[in-house]
């Protein structure tokens, strides 16, 4: 009778960890996705100025926000986007949520591992899901190959495709020439693309790509403020249209916003307004964030796999992907066999919260899981920051999975 849809395994950790903690147990959160950054003092204050504008806004958003938001991107990265061409949303999870409904019929190819949400998206869509199988010798990136492959399990005309870079759950993003060739096929075969990259901002050592720029004509860009600005709950997400986009798609775009969830919150999309005014202001907090986790998850990365867990080192965002396929016989044998009961028992045994592999679309007896390096405090600059000192539920969750992992 009802639709058979699992409650997020991102928010299910969060109130698991939650219980664990009545029960006043250390709980060390690497589950729950979530930036420990407060977004820059000057768009707290414009939040707390604009509490009185409580009227509706444009159902694709305001204009003077998307004007900047145009400006803010070109300014950061060189991709380009008129105001007319975004929308903006409570979140840019109903944004993509959004684009897939308004296709009637769709093949929606998704990379394997990829966030949890995009797959049960595709489902209440009604479209056919395709995974894109990765795996850790390839760094967990999707090819034209795989894309190749993928199209031999295609049942309707439309093809849509979902990127996200920097990667969650990996850390990891795409290389200019990765992204030249993943472009050209997605041309040859007419493919849809929804570039998620809500982490853009957070890419630790050098510029951010957009897949836009090399796919123009039929690449949507999803962002918003919920990473790189610190603010998930203000719910404030942006998709960035090619200016060439269908009328009947915009319209459908617009028709389902109107009918679901009508607008963004106007008091945060004024807020919005001055996050968003100048990339220059922005730059220093967001350097600062940059230095700060990339220092944290090299140094993540480096004690897992000393203790061969493999991790690729992150490349932007707060996610790494530890792989303890090594360890799989001695796992077994105390009755590990899948990745949540991984999960599960180094939540119970240790205090520790990650996210099994199997909630972001590896089988579920792949031993992987994703760690959000996210729980401590942020220092009020990152000169002369010290993890060992500013981070020490960091270290010490570290710590614990090695010393669990060695002593079975």
């Amino acid at each position: 009778m009802y639709r058979h849809i699992e409650e997020s395994q991102t928010l299910l950790v969060n109130t698991q960890s939650q219980i664990l903690e009545a029960q006043n147990k250390e709980i060390i959160k690497f589950g729950f996705g979530q930036s420990p950054f407060l977004p820059p003092a000057f768009v707290l204050e414009s939040l707390k100025t604009s509490i009185f504008h409580k009227e509706y806004s444009s159902v694709q958003g305001d204009e003077k926000l998307r004007e900047n938001i145009a400006k803010f991107h070109y300014e950061h990265n060189g991709l380009e986007s008129r105001s007319e061409d975004i929308l903006i949303a409570p979140g840019s999870k109903i944004l993509i949520y959004t684009i897939l409904l308004a296709y009637k019929n769709a093949d929606v190819f998704i990379p394997s591992p990829a966030w949890v949400s995009y797959e049960p998206q595709t489902k209440l869509t009604g479209h056919h899901s395709i995974q894109i199988h990765t795996n850790y010798e390839n760094r967990w990136r999707v090819t034209p190959e795989s894309i190749r492959n993928a199209v031999k399990r295609k049942k309707h005309k439309a093809t849509i495709m979902i990127l996200n870079l920097p990667g969650n759950p990996d850390g990891l993003t795409y290389t200019e020439n990765e992204l030249i060739a993943i472009a050209k096929i997605a041309r040859e075969l007419d493919i849809l693309v929804i570039s998620d990259e809500i982490y853009g901002l957070l890419t630790y050592k050098k510029d951010h790509c957009s897949f836009a720029k090399y796919y123009p004509e039929k690449t949507i860009t999803t962002t918003g403020l919920s990473k790189w600005c610190g603010a998930g709950g203000w719910r404030l997400g942006v998709a960035m249209l090619y200016k060439t986009i269908e009328p009947e798609f915009r319209d459908a775009l617009i028709g389902i916003a109107s009918e679901t969830y009508s607008c963004a919150p106007t008091p945060v999309q004024i807020a919005a307004r001055t996050a968003y005014e100048d990339f220059e202001k922005i730059r220093p907090y967001v350097t600062y964030q940059n230095q700060i986790l990339s220092e944290i998850g090299m140094f993540c990365a480096e004690k897992l796999n000393a203790s061969k867990i493999k991790v690729e080192f992150p490349e932007g965002g707060f996610y790494i992907f530890p792989d303890f396929t090594e360890h799989k016989e001695k796992l077994n044998k105390k009755g590990i066999k899948t990745s949540i009961e991984l999960c599960e028992e180094l939540l119970k045994e240790t205090g520790v919260a990650i996210l099994p592999g199997a909630a972001f679309g590896l089988k579920a007896d792949y031993l992987a899981a994703r760690l959000a390096y996210v729980d401590f405090e942020p220092p009020k600059s990152a000169t002369n920051f010290d993890i060992y000192i500013h981070c020490p539920r960091v270290v010490r969750g570290i710590q614990k999975i090695c010393d669990w992992i060695e002593e079975i």
